[in-house]
């Protein structure tokens, strides 16, 4: 995926309130930030925003992180957070290689990959968001009987997804191919900007939650 490069984003990224400035500093006092013992869920790949802010929105009662590597983007996110701050959501501007530099262990109690970059080049595959390289991660910030949600539009992402879950021991608890034709998993569905784009297009949204075996 090509980004345009936004010259004003890391300016503006350096002086927003809505941005954790000092993550690493945060690092198992998440809840201290957000002056409360909320749930903590966390977003890696957050986009411009839409998805988090809504479920914020929806819910005052959990505290947001929503973790962007690419600066131009998360401009996006925050000039939205400028039109409608939300006092339950920060983000942060780092990779998710670094995940626990920046979350103690056991402090999330869930984590969303939407929309993630596929990568799909062989080569590259250890870059996957649901690769063996970033699951003991997950595992390791996870909270007891916390999970992941993952949804994409890519068939072979999710594939690889859910054959790299089961060999890392991770136990697959719902999985739909069909996201807007499950009754079931579409309960409580919330949209990122991607999901509205790919489903109005016709392309079957793949979702699939699961959480770290025993």
């Amino acid at each position: 995926m090509r980004l345009r490069y936004v010259k004003a984003a890391l300016g503006e990224i350096e002086k927003s309130p809505y941005v954790v400035h000092d993550p690493f500093g945060a690092k198992g006092k998440w809840n201290d930030l957000f002056g409360n013992n909320n749930p903590l869920h966390l977003e890696i790949g957050t986009g411009k925003g839409r998805f988090l802010m809504d479920l914020a929105g929806l819910n005052p009662d959990i505290s947001y992180v929503g973790m962007e590597k690419y600066s131009s983007v998360l401009y996006r996110a925050i000039q939205k957070m400028e039109d409608e701050p939300l006092p339950n959501l920060f983000f942060v501007n780092e990779d998710a290689v670094r995940l626990d530099e920046i979350f103690g262990e056991n402090e999330v109690d869930r984590i969303y990959l939407n929309f993630s970059d596929p990568w799909p080049k062989k080569r590259h595959a250890l870059r996957r968001l649901t690769s063996e390289r970033f699951l003991p991660l997950y595992e390791k910030t996870l909270s007891p009987g916390s999970h992941i949600e993952f949804k994409t539009d890519n068939e072979g992402l999710f594939d690889y997804s859910v054959e790299s879950l089961r060999e890392n021991s991770w136990n697959i608890l719902q999985m739909t191919r069909d996201l807007h034709n499950d009754p079931v998993m579409l309960r409580g569905n919330t949209m990122s900007e991607y999901e509205a784009k790919f489903s109005a297009m016709g392309n079957p949204i793949y979702k699939l939650i699961a959480a770290p075996g025993s």
